[in-house]
């Protein structure tokens, strides 16, 4: 389905998914994913995107919220538009710990840079997760405050909607998104969960909404001994896992092109057959049927 020549402003492109197993110094981390953003360069890379927390991933869930940096300052922050405009690419920070006006918590925040080193937009999380198996527990909001905006941001190589990790189990934030030609989940999934929901939620969302889907995740064991599930992926329109990384530290790369999207649209237009009106009803009615 794909077509030689991608419409004007949209460039066919290679992207990469970074991997990480972040831990408490953040320095270090930022060292880290340093060279894995220069290896995604030198191997064609225009947009890369790094996990979730790839700055922090404490020894406690509230190392982050001393870690805080303030809206367009702070190294992390830093680090990223230096990094995008030595390699003369879009870099898109999976999160960073940005300051709240709640006492004890942070934004958990998606940042993109351009090619320049600009500040091209910010994303806070909207949904916060929450687990509870007993002896594994996640409770997000203790330190988090949840985001309540969509985020896209234009780029070169089409139209970005942001998100981060829980996010991806929320199908609505998506449609709200509009047309998007990639979405972004910067991750740092659970093994717990990951082995069960990781691969099926992202591919899910790549197909629904006929875009390119690119899973930056945190991947191995942290120094905290929380393990994440890794598999970072980048998906195409169809839902195709063009490639993924099971563990550990490394780089995802994959070619995208603007013009399959749309190709893919004019082939099954589903989301031109959407009936957004549609809504949940309290009785039934000749619309809903119930099987007993």
């Amino acid at each position: 389905m794909n077509s030689p020549n991608p419409p004007p402003g949209r460039d066919v492109a290679r992207v990469a998914a970074i991997q990480t197993v972040s831990g408490p110094d953040v320095a270090a981390n930022l060292a880290a994913a340093g060279e894995l953003v220069a290896a995604a360069a030198a191997q064609g890379a225009r947009l890369a995107v790094l996990p979730e927390y790839f700055g922090i991933m404490g020894l406690r869930e509230t190392d982050k919220v001393g870690a805080a940096e303030a809206d367009g300052t702070g190294p992390i922050q830093d680090w990223l538009a230096e990094t995008a405009l030595r390699h003369g690419l879009w870099l898109i920070g999976g999160s960073v710990p940005l300051q709240s006006p709640v006492p004890g918590k942070i934004f958990n925040s998606c940042l993109v840079f351009d090619a320049a080193g600009h500040a091209a937009a910010r994303y806070d999380k909207i949904h916060l997760f929450g687990l509870d198996l007993g002896r594994e527990q996640f409770h997000e909001g203790r330190t988090i405050t949840p985001g309540d905006r969509v985020r896209c941001v234009d780029t070169p190589f089409g139209r970005i909607g942001l998100s981060i990790c829980y996010d991806i189990r929320f199908p609505e934030l998506y449609r709200a998104m509009g047309a998007v030609d990639i979405i972004v989940a910067p991750s740092a999934f659970t093994a717990t969960t990951g082995r069960a929901h990781w691969e099926p939620l992202l591919r899910a969302r790549a197909i629904e909404n006929q875009a390119y889907l690119i899973a930056a995740a945190q991947g191995g064991v942290h120094p905290s001994g929380r393990e994440t599930h890794g598999h970072s992926m980048i998906v195409d329109p169809w839902g195709v896992i063009l490639a993924e990384r099971d563990t550990g530290p490394g780089v995802v790369l994959a070619t995208i092109d603007p013009n399959y999207v749309s190709s893919v649209r004019r082939s099954l237009p589903a989301l031109s057959h959407r009936i957004p009106a549609l809504a949940p009803v309290a009785d039934p009615s000749p619309l809903t049927e119930t099987v007993r």
